[in-house]
């Protein structure tokens, strides 16, 4: 989960990464979507500006809160976002 701050009161954001494949999926709120991008999920990764910013956290945690996140949209399922990953997001865009 992503949070605005540093303080990680309430999540702001959401991706899904594969850390072997270096895969990524996440909820674009502009989109009002799931994107395929893992090269902005890197680059917010690699920032050390966000070190505090995100939280690794299990899928049941993550679906406690998505909708919160994304206005009403629930986390993909594992074959939807693996067919993301292998599709390289194709169907997104």
């Amino acid at each position: 989960m992503i949070y605005r701050t540093d303080e990680q009161e309430r999540p702001a954001g959401i991706f899904v990464m594969d850390a072997g494949t270096g895969q990524a999926v996440l909820w674009d709120h502009r989109a009002r979507a799931w994107a395929y991008d893992p090269n902005l999920v890197v680059r917010f990764l690699d920032d050390y500006r966000n070190m505090d910013r995100y939280k690794n956290v299990s899928r049941p945690a993550v679906e406690a809160v998505v909708e919160a996140v994304t206005g009403g949209e629930k986390l993909p399922d594992e074959s939807s976002i693996r067919a993301m990953f292998r599709d390289g997001g194709e169907s997104d865009r």
